[in-house]
């Protein structure tokens, strides 16, 4: 599917007013990507667990306006409280759709935001916050549009949610969702996510995640600088050789069960998609020097329990730890007896594997 098949027909009608709310959940990449091309296309594919706990509530309040504006309209919220901090990425987004939403400059809109984890905290906010706005976006136009299939609404909400956030395209379905063209994987795209469909062994099935939250704030480094410093990365090339291999092997992985592989990828990914930072032009480290030991703390725990436990990292000093359900009781254990200590104020998040967003 082209881009252009996103581009609606004339709308039958055009309600006056009117409201929708999503929740959608962040992800947490196990194959990252890091690097992309305008706009918004990724360098490499990648692939994530949907998260469930972490979470973006938005409600979208439209009004039509008496003419058309010169410019988007709209006011956004977070928690109750007016950000025009907020508005610069929301108008980016917005001139990026209007190709695909032509309605867009005929309305003012009340964009109500709330997070179920700390603004800033180095989850991916971005991911959950723009597929929930996309997807309330998709939910207005679904009135104008008479029998909007379910397949092309997600698809379009994905592609949209591309267009705000590059990780938000994997946020719209669950538990497990690729994004970026792959040569094994049947209908991937480089435009939006797709639910993944290959067969998965049941020890995958209901993965926890546990967030550490090391630091908590504004990243020094933003993921938007980031991506581009891969434009003329002297290892860019071999990255995006070994993302698709990695995301060969976790197909085969997903089908067998095999822990020992999962946590080779997953760490391998986590520590190579830090390394592309360091070395940079310029460079730049995110984690910081409690991320170490913690990584550290993991492995030791590892060697000496046989415990599937691991470890991956997003763009940033947190530290997600994937385990199986059935480790859930002793893995928390440890994290309160050995891994509280290197949390900012002692702060984690439990989650798990989740099925995508809901319409509220």
């Amino acid at each position: 599917m082209t881009a252009e098949a996103f581009i609606p027909s004339p709308y039958q009608q055009k309600p006056a007013k009117g409201s929708h709310s999503w929740k959608s959940p962040s992800n947490i990449a196990l194959v990252k990507y890091w690097g992309k091309t305008t706009p918004q296309i990724p360098a490499n594919p990648s692939i994530s667990f949907t998260l469930n706990n972490c979470h973006t509530i938005t409600t979208l309040t439209y009004t039509k306006q008496t003419t058309v504006s010169a410019d988007f309209s709209f006011d956004v919220f977070l928690d109750g409280e007016l950000k025009p901090g907020f508005a610069p990425k929301i108008e980016v987004f917005l001139k990026r759709i209007e190709i695909y939403m032509p309605f867009l400059k005929e309305y003012h809109f009340k964009i109500e935001t709330s997070n179920s984890f700390p603004h800033s905290s180095g989850i991916a906010s971005s991911a959950s916050g723009m597929s929930a706005l996309a997807l309330c976006l998709m939910s207005m136009e679904r009135e104008f549009v008479a029998n909007m299939d379910d397949g092309l609404f997600l698809k379009k909400a994905s592609f949209l949610a591309r267009l705000g956030s590059g990780s938000a395209c994997r946020s719209i379905e669950g538990p497990i969702v690729t994004w970026g063209t792959h040569k094994e994987i049947k209908n991937s795209s480089d435009f939006y996510g797709i639910l993944y469909t290959e067969e998965v062994n049941d020890v995958f099935k209901n993965y926890q995640d546990t967030i550490l939250l090391v630091d908590v704030g504004e990243k020094r480094v933003s993921s938007t600088v980031g991506h581009n410093l891969m434009n003329n990365h002297p290892f860019a090339e071999e990255r995006f050789v070994q993302a698709n291999s990695n995301l060969s092997k976790l197909r085969s992985i997903f089908k067998s069960g095999n822990l020992e592989k999962f946590i080779e990828v997953v760490e391998s990914e986590a520590l190579t998609l830090h390394a592309m930072m360091m070395t940079s032009m310029p460079y730049f480290i995110l984690m910081k020097p409690n991320t170490l030991k913690i990584i550290e703390k993991v492995w030791e725990y590892r060697k000496e329990t046989g415990s599937h436990l691991c470890f991956t990292l997003d763009a940033g000093a947190n530290v997600h730890l994937l385990y199986p359900e059935a480790e859930k009781e002793t893995v928390l254990q440890f994290i309160k007896n050995e891994l509280v200590a290197y949390c900012k104020k002692g702060k984690y998040i439990c989650d798990q594997i989740g099925f995508g967003a809901r319409k509220l």
